[in-house]
């Protein structure tokens, strides 16, 4: 298994926006120049099949959760979001001819405030599930399992997920580890997981380095990034190299918008075939989890 090494040069900074455009004072950022990757020309048949709204704010507008390093986090200035998503976030944007905003939110509630018009999607590690489905669309673009993370010298033992039977686990609120952690306690018995979910994966990761927590579940890119980082690689390391429930992510996009995520699949598809999204994933030591095709609610589609 290949570890995630941290980029050296962040190319795909995103420049920060006027805080006037942020919903309720969170941190909005803007993609910066794509030219820094490759070249990529604007798609004017996929341009003018946005919805009208988009085309007229000249933007596309994402939910994040910055939390999760390398897909997206905060850089040294504390507002301006980098990493692989906002990255992408540029390239797609770049493709259908407007720009692209990422803008720092809670995971546990970005499916509702894409339903509810607040942004046009969620591009934030969300694995594609059949249940998220029945919420929105989802267009898959990296395949990927969930680690565990457990203290440097792994104090308590834990080796695989039996092993969490009986301990807290934390994780972040509303992901798909949150439901795997409910889905393992048929199994624990009377030694059922403790499951501390929190706002953020910074926040569940507080309680693994302050010994409440004995692991804590999340995505194997960022788990990677954690125990290989020098800033972090003292504090964590992986229970094992073992990836569970592999599956991909997606942007989620309202059900209700099938021009705005076909036109999303198309563009990520026209990356794919450039090699603008090799780049992207090897700049950020993600090769590993490259789609090849671009496709939709991958999670029906190949059960």
């Amino acid at each position: 298994m290949r570890y995630i090494r941290r980029a050296v040069a962040l190319v795909g900074a995103v420049a920060v926006l006027a805080a006037g455009g942020c919903a309720g004072g969170e941190a909005t950022t803007q993609a910066g120049a794509l030219d820094a990757i490759g070249t990529v020309t604007v798609d004017r048949t996929l341009h003018d099949q946005l919805p009208q709204a988009v085309r007229a704010r000249g933007s596309l507008r994402f939910v994040t959760d910055a939390s999760y390093a390398p897909m997206e986090f905060f850089a040294a200035d504390g507002r301006t979001i980098i990493g692989f998503e906002p990255d992408l976030a540029a390239s797609l944007a770049e493709v259908l001819g407007v720009r692209a905003e990422m803008v720092n939110g809670a995971f546990s509630t970005a499916l509702a405030e894409v339903d509810a018009g607040t942004y046009d999607g969620v591009l934030s590690s969300m694995t594609d599930t059949p249940e998220r489905e029945k919420e929105a669309d989802f267009v898959n673009y990296f395949s990927t399992g969930t680690s565990i993370v457990v203290q440097r010298g792994n104090p308590t033992g834990v080796t695989d997920l039996t092993s969490l039977c009986g301990r807290t686990v934390a994780t972040e609120h509303g992901t798909f580890q949150e439901a795997m952690l409910q889905g393992l306690q048929k199994g624990c018995g009377a030694r059922p997981i403790t499951i501390d979910s929190r706002p953020t994966n910074a926040d569940a990761l507080v309680l693994l380095r302050s010994g409440r927590a004995a692991a804590v579940l999340i995505d194997f890119p960022p788990a990677a990034y954690l125990v290989t980082d020098s800033r972090t690689s003292a504090f964590y390391q992986l229970a094992s190299d073992e990836q569970y429930d592999p599956g991909l992510f997606g942007i989620a996009v309202d059900r209700d918008n099938a021009a705005l995520r076909d036109c999303l699949r198309a563009a990520l598809q026209r990356l794919i075939e450039s090699g603008t999204y090799a780049e992207l994933l090897a700049r950020w030591g993600l090769s590993s989890s490259a789609v090849t095709t671009a496709t939709v609610n991958g999670a029906s589609t190949t059960m």
